[in-house]
């Protein structure tokens, strides 16, 4: 479908079950459909928030659509007349340029009042002229493999020091303000000390949580639990990884993949691990996904204390992060799963074999398994495999006793 055309009801609905299906990476399904991810991820949670209406009382539906467009005719009407005459005092100042270049000139993107589209449509010029395509392409995502990978080896680095191993030693011309976008993207941020006054302050709607586990001895299973969420690379695009590890046995209680960085993933993930058992203390960093209303009130109501990392502070949870440089070192970089279905088998079979048969230094060469069950007990891959949740668009592995 051409980029440029308004796209049907009925595609986007081919989209948002292709998404759902989780058998691609959005880039590889905005690729197909010739859209932008964004639009994807938009359309994708449209569609999740919308569909209990599907079993509404058509009725119900009735009024409240007549309900929504009565609202919608007054708000515009409202707006209407001192917009028009906004609009013609701005057509006034700007119109006298002649050519399409200098009206492109001026346009104001800064101004809030008349839209882009609408400022276009006054100077009578196309609005597409105005924007840039801005898609991850081939040449994005081996940046961002390389800065995964660069951050897995050394958290502390920054925007500069990765653009300037990249240049040296992948000859890849690439600035620290690109760098720093694409580390956006992924969702990492690099360790650093904190200015004395905190000018970035969490959202007000969100909890913070202080951190619980300053010089607490861990001494048994399920005292403290933490999560993560990371980046994986994949040859047609990425997708993100979360898990919830136990810190006494490093076993990995519960973990799902999705191809979108949404909540829900988080939450499906969360209530499979307290379906298996309770910890005494719950921890995680402050990112918006674990500081939503709806992953911290579980928790709480199972008499579980909330702990959260220090911002900018990945090492407050460093049992998680070694998990994820074991993931990436030992299965992701050496597998180089070419699609998301792919990914999701290697996964199942690499956290089998990292909970039941991979020897753990730091626990006596036990396996987690034997550390969190007991001695010479572990969970079958295919109890582990039989019980998952395979949702249409993530994938999750829980254990059982």
């Amino acid at each position: 479908m051409s980029k440029h055309n308004k796209v049907s009801k009925e595609e986007k609905a081919k989209i948002v079950m292709t998404v759902l299906r989780g058998e691609k990476t959005v880039s590889e399904i905005a690729s197909q459909y010739a859209v932008h991810p964004n639009l994807i991820s938009r359309w994708k949670q449209q569609a999740v928030n919308n569909m209990a209406e599907l079993f509404e009382d058509e009725r119900e539906k009735i009024d409240r659509k007549m309900y929504r467009e009565q609202v919608h005719k007054i708000e515009q009407l409202e707006k209407l007349v001192g917009q028009r005459e906004y609009e013609l005092d701005w057509l006034k100042k700007n119109y006298p340029s002649q050519t399409i270049t200098e009206k492109l000139k001026s346009v104001d993107r800064e101004n809030h009042r008349i839209t882009l589209s609408r400022q276009t449509e006054l100077l009578s010029v196309s609005r597409f002229s105005l924007y840039y395509q801005s898609e991850f392409n081939e040449r994005d995502l081996l940046i961002m493999n390389l800065i995964d990978e660069i951050f897995t080896e050394d958290p502390t680095y920054g925007k500069r020091t990765i653009a300037h191993i990249i240049r040296r030693d992948h000859k890849i011309p690439v600035g620290k303000q690109h760098v720093r976008t694409l580390m956006i993207k992924i969702g990492i941020n690099p360790i650093c000390p904190q200015k004395k006054k905190n000018t970035s302050k969490p959202d007000k709607q969100n909890a913070i949580y202080p951190y619980l586990l300053s010089g607490l001895a861990i001494v048994r299973t399920n005292q403290v639990w933490s999560t993560d969420i990371t980046y994986i690379k994949l040859k047609h695009g990425f997708c993100y990884l979360v898990a919830i590890i136990d810190w006494y046995s490093r076993y990995v209680i519960s973990w799902e993949l999705s191809n979108t960085m949404d909540l829900d993933f988080c939450l499906r993930m969360q209530e499979r691990a307290y379906a298996l058992a309770t910890p005494e203390i719950f921890n995680s960093d402050q990112g918006s996904h674990f500081t939503s209303p709806k992953f911290t009130a579980l928790p709480p109501s199972l008499g579980v204390q909330v702990s959260m990392d220090g911002k900018g502070r990945c090492l407050d949870n460093i049992f998680i992060e070694r998990l994820w440089w074991t993931v990436k070192q030992q299965d992701i970089y050496i597998k180089h799963y070419e699609s998301v279905a792919e990914c999701r088998a290697g996964l199942i079979k690499f956290f089998e074999k990292y909970n039941n048969h991979r020897p753990h230094q730091g626990i006596s060469y036990q396996t987690p398994a034997e550390v969190y069950f007991g001695q010479n007990k572990k969970t079958a891959p295919m109890e582990q495999i039989n019980i998952c949740n395979f949702n249409l668009n993530t994938v999750s592995v829980c254990p059982t006793i």
